[in-house]
């Protein structure tokens, strides 16, 4: 694993303070925004957003998209909002692809898709959850008047699809999804046992998680090499920073204690205005 230190803006609330961020897409400006605070991170990227091998099926369900075969979309991630788009540019019909983005209603689980939707000028018609998870999503289609159409659902790696399925056809309508990217493991899992050793050990004072499945990886890699106890010492030796209450959820499951998250606004900037607002308070 790379481990960087970034010693930059040492005067800041979080001078002095050992980071662990484990993040692979943004790393670089999640490390910036930390560094500007003064902490010294260590850089864990256990989680990449990647290209899928075969495209066939999310050029078939673009395909359907811009045939005029869906009703509405429900997107997950912003990501999910871009990899549709990009593929749709590399199969020549993007401008066909953004144009029914415009125009259908969307549902969202989360500020990221809208941020996505915006920037393709295609932010009307939106619905978010609320609260911003899959429970949300569930909860708002039993409140929508769906019978007879058909919804287009992008899901992310690990997405709990059956549930989302069932719900949407109980409520009669047609449950049409596409998973347009995959994730992949950026170290080997001896370098993420290092991570965790290091927790452990004391050389960490924070971990900041930025997406649910980061904590998975890390239950994965402590299952694999049976080093579980260890990991529930590495997460009760550091303070523990959540991205959004999707984050938190996971971190409580895996047996940690988040002590601070956003109220509102899940991105990396508030993030870390709470993580500074919170050493601030404690000095």
């Amino acid at each position: 694993m790379d481990d960087a230190l970034d010693t930059n803006a040492a005067s800041g609330a979080l001078s002095g303070c050992r980071v662990v961020v484990p993040e692979s897409r943004a790393l670089d400006m999640f490390c910036d925004i930390l560094a500007r605070q003064g902490a010294q991170v260590i850089r864990c990227p256990l989680v990449s957003v990647q290209r899928l091998e075969d495209h066939s099926a999310v050029d078939a369900w673009i395909g359907r998209l811009v045939a005029g075969e869906h009703d509405s979309l429900l997107f997950y991630t912003g990501e999910g909002v871009d990899r549709i788009v990009e593929r749709a540019g590399e199969i020549s019909a993007r401008d066909a692809v953004v144009e029914a983005l415009a125009r259908l209603p969307k549902l969202v689980r989360g500020p990221k898709p809208v941020a996505a939707l915006r920037r393709l000028g295609a932010a009307d018609n939106i619905v978010r959850s609320d609260p911003p998870t899959t429970d949300g999503l569930l909860a708002m289609i039993d409140r929508l008047d769906v019978r007879g159409t058909a919804i287009g659902v992008q899901l992310y790696p690990g997405a709990p699809e059956e549930r989302l399925a069932t719900t949407i056809r109980r409520r009669g309508a047609e449950y049409d999804p596409v998973l347009p990217y995959a994730y992949a493991s950026d170290e080997a899992d001896l370098a993420v046992e290092g991570v965790i050793r290091r927790m452990a050990a004391g050389e960490a004072d924070w971990i900041a998680f930025t997406s649910q499945s980061q904590v998975q990886r890390l239950l994965d890699v402590a299952e694999r090499r049976g080093i579980r106890p260890l990991l529930d010492q590495a997460l009760g030796a550091v303070r523990i920073a959540a991205v959004g209450p999707i984050t938190e959820q996971a971190v409580h499951e895996a047996g940690g204690e988040v002590h601070i998250r956003p109220e509102e606004n899940f991105h990396m900037k508030p993030l870390v205005a709470e993580m500074a607002r919170h050493m601030r308070a404690a000095t």
